[in-house]
């Protein structure tokens, strides 16, 4: 009898392999070089360059949204930390604390300015008091149109302590008040129209007329000044029947020994009463606006990351839709031997470069509009380079992501099944 020996089935080559025999033992499979992955990629994107424009602005919509707001952000916070240095951060407001007594006009004692200034580490101390007058342009003006500006009494050292400029004539001097003549803030100088400060000028105030000598540049560490009228103390002593008494003084320290000031002023400025004076450090209010700006910059970069994650599902769906138009070339590319994986990468390198090229576009947008709007508000433009990387660095990231799903696609295509469906 013949046995005959039944032969074992040959085992058929992967899918996604290309076998050729080499001396007929070692199959051989495609390669894709990491230096090809780029030119591929673009040669993608190359094919279909309205498409690719197109899904490329949304990410750069995104990435100069994030930028610009980033920016703005910082020019904008770098001018006012600018500002509070130059101004300096030792100065100290004191003014009588609110109460809820019936006095409706709260002062400080009139020996406060002369006790402060004992102080080792005190620098300067000035001090305002209030005056029961309005100030206007001329006689025939309504009493009731006081425009909201204030008269105070102010010594001759104010400006050198608050580190203040004139943007005309001059400030009191020693001379000057013990006659009628007045310094006009920023914002009472324009509220009575007058622009001028040599003298020629006068405005009636309490009844009487007062020559304008000077206006005050802005003070930002003590806006309350800039809607101000500031007579000298003593010609308010004699025509006005002022006090004297301070309804606010300022106090410049040596700037290691703010805090240390700032614990003592109380009990100096009123020793029977110090829980009745309140402390404060002005230039903690611009570094709280500062802080508050740095919160909306956060809302802001989240409208940003709203919009990149939109333009990331637009490349998503275009890269979906380059797959299905794309069945043949995917196709004819693994009836050639390439395999799933260097599909896969294909793909995900396409949507990578195409989100890289938006980001790159959205970053120099961004940049310059910053640039820009620094240079309309007279700021020093602030983007740093690391932020401009960051923001390619996560355009890319969002591309490879977005790319995830449609090279998955991609990869899954049977050679035969994709040439069928051509």
């Amino acid at each position: 009898m013949t046995v005959q020996r039944m032969s074992k089935p040959t085992r058929q080559p992967e899918p996604d392999q290309h076998l050729a025999s080499r001396g007929g033992h070692h199959p051989v499979r495609s390669v894709l070089r990491t230096r090809d992955v780029g030119p591929v990629a673009a040669l993608g994107m190359r094919s279909r360059p309205g498409r690719a424009v197109l899904s490329a602005a949304g990410v750069a919509i995104g990435i100069a949204t994030m930028v610009s707001l980033f920016g703005i952000s910082s020019s904008s916070r770098a001018q006012l930390i600018a500002e509070i240095d130059a101004l300096g951060t030792n100065m100290l407001t004191v003014a009588p604390a609110p109460s809820f007594s019936s006095d409706q006009n709260p002062t400080l004692p009139t020996t406060a300015p002369a006790m402060v200034r004992r102080i080792g580490p005190v620098l300067a101390a000035s001090a305002i008091g209030d005056v029961h007058a309005s100030v206007y342009r001329n006689d025939r003006i309504p009493a009731v149109n006081t425009e909201a500006i204030t008269v105070y009494s102010a010594d001759t050292g104010l400006l050198s302590t608050l580190q203040g400029r004139m943007a005309r004539g001059r400030f009191l001097s020693a001379a000057t008040s013990r006659y009628p003549a007045v310094v006009l803030g920023t914002d009472a100088a324009a509220a009575l129209g007058i622009d001028r400060a040599d003298g020629s000028v006068r405005v009636w105030l309490a009844n009487r007329w007062f020559g304008v000598i000077g206006i005050l540049d802005r003070l930002p560490l003590a806006p309350e000044l800039d809607r101000s009228a500031l007579i000298g103390l003593p010609v308010a002593e004699r025509l006005l029947h002022a006090s004297g008494h301070p309804v606010q003084m300022y106090v410049r320290t040596t700037p290691s020994e703010v805090a240390a000031v700032q614990g003592v002023l109380g009990q100096t400025v009123n020793p029977a009463a110090p829980q009745s004076v309140a402390v404060t450090n002005p230039a903690d209010a611009l570094t709280a606006r500062a802080a508050a700006k740095a919160t909306f910059q956060g809302l802001f970069l989240g409208l940003g990351a709203v919009a990149l994650l939109v333009g990331g599902i637009g490349i998503a769906n275009v890269m979906v839709i380059a797959v299905l138009e794309r069945r043949g070339e995917i196709g004819l590319r693994r009836a050639l031997g390439a395999t799933r994986r260097h599909i896969a990468v294909q793909f995900v390198a396409e949507a990578a470069l195409l989100a890289g090229s938006g980001g790159a576009a959205g970053a120099l947008l961004g940049g310059f509009a910053t640039a820009v709007y620094s240079w309309t508000r007279q700021w020093s433009a602030v983007v740093p380079v690391p932020v401009l990387l960051a923001a390619v660095g996560i355009a890319l990231i969002i591309g490879a992501v977005a790319g995830v799903y449609p090279a998955w696609r991609a990869a899954r295509l049977a050679p035969a099944e994709a040439l069928r469906m051509v």
